[in-house]
């Protein structure tokens, strides 16, 4: 059996730090992509989410066409797409569009959930319900991208006979299961939910079915990571993300806070217990500790790829703790 080095990626929701304007961190999403890329990292995807001041990324399928343009190699994507919050027709076209600007970049990962409130939810979706027809509309989204049928009257255009990459997006077992048996690549948000974790991988696995898209289960598994010179440092850069979550259950979210020392007088034990437990699949430390935090996690969960987010309030220290981390992964094998 032959080995190889884990393939890593990154996701970016944009991030809005205190201080600074939707346009700057966009800028600083194009920034790191083109970093990304000269890394080496294998795709960069974003994230859809809606009325919240602290992420740029709503239009996902805009920003992915400006870091298309400003990149060479990397494969561009969403992570995700909220397919209910969308006709099938208009997300066709979109990635059409993106698929024929820049053929054999463009990945369309899909997720169910709103992305956004309630509220939001509701003036995004007009009625068209909660998402549970998610299996009906991934059906219409995928015969869009097929080869046209004689006689077919309604067409993607740009998007019929493109057949972009399709991932289901999960932090729960329903998307495992559908990925599993339509044969599609399944991504896993560990990132925020470690809990379903073993049971998502191991649904998605025995209900896999062999499709002319994929002859065998491919996993790519979502998390944290931070990583500096120091542990204390890597904790430091951490409690940006650790403060934006504590923010975001208290009900009050905001742009990404400047990090702090010491989180301890900014939580109450019963939050801290909430933000820990949800961020638990966090890589975070110096080189060598996040070397074998990465090598456990591999070994545990079996996964074909990583996709990682790192929400780091300072853009120089976010792309040197990117830059650590593909050096990591490069010392660390898995079976193929």
């Amino acid at each position: 059996m032959s080995s190889q080095a884990i393939p890593l990626s990154v996701l970016d929701l944009c991030p809005v730090p205190q201080g600074s304007t939707p346009a700057q961190a966009l800028n600083n999403a194009l920034a790191l992509a083109k970093h990304a890329d000269i890394l080496g990292y294998k795709r960069y995807w974003v994230a859809e989410h809606h009325n919240m001041t602290g992420i740029a990324s709503a239009a996902t399928s805009v920003v992915i066409g400006y870091l298309a343009a400003g990149t060479q190699r990397l494969r561009i994507g969403s992570g995700g797409i909220m397919l209910p919050n969308h006709a099938p027709l208009q997300i066709a076209e979109q990635f059409g569009t993106l698929e024929s600007l820049y053929p054999g970049r463009i990945d369309l990962g899909l997720g169910r959930a709103p992305g956004t409130d309630q509220a939001t939810a509701q003036a995004l979706r007009l009625g068209r319900g909660d998402g549970s027809d998610f299996p009906q509309m991934l059906d219409e989204l995928r015969g869009l991208f097929a080869d046209p049928q004689p006689g077919q009257r309604l067409r993607a255009v740009p998007g019929a006979g493109l057949n972009v990459p399709i991932w289901l997006l999960g932090s729960s077992t329903f998307s495992a299961q559908l990925a599993g048996q339509l044969g599609l690549p399944f991504a896993f948000a560990g990132q925020f939910s470690p809990d379903y974790l073993h049971s998502a991988l191991s649904t998605y696995r025995e209900h896999f079915q062999p499709s002319a898209d994929l002859q065998k289960p491919h996993v790519m598994l979502g998390i944290n990571a931070y990583v500096a010179e120091s542990r204390e440092q890597a904790h430091f850069l951490a409690s940006s993300h650790q403060q934006a979550f504590l923010n975001l259950i208290r009900g009050t979210p905001g742009p990404m806070p400047p990090p702090v020392a010491d989180m301890s007088e900014l939580w109450l034990p019963h939050e801290k217990h909430q933000v820990m437990s949800t961020l638990a699949g966090t890589l975070i430390g110096d080189e060598l500790t996040v070397a074998q935090q990465m090598a456990d996690l591999i070994e545990r969960t079996g996964a074909d790829e990583l996709i990682v987010s790192s929400s780091i309030f300072d853009q120089a220290a976010r792309q040197d703790s990117y830059s650590r981390l593909i050096k990591i992964a490069a010392g660390i094998q898995r079976p193929v």
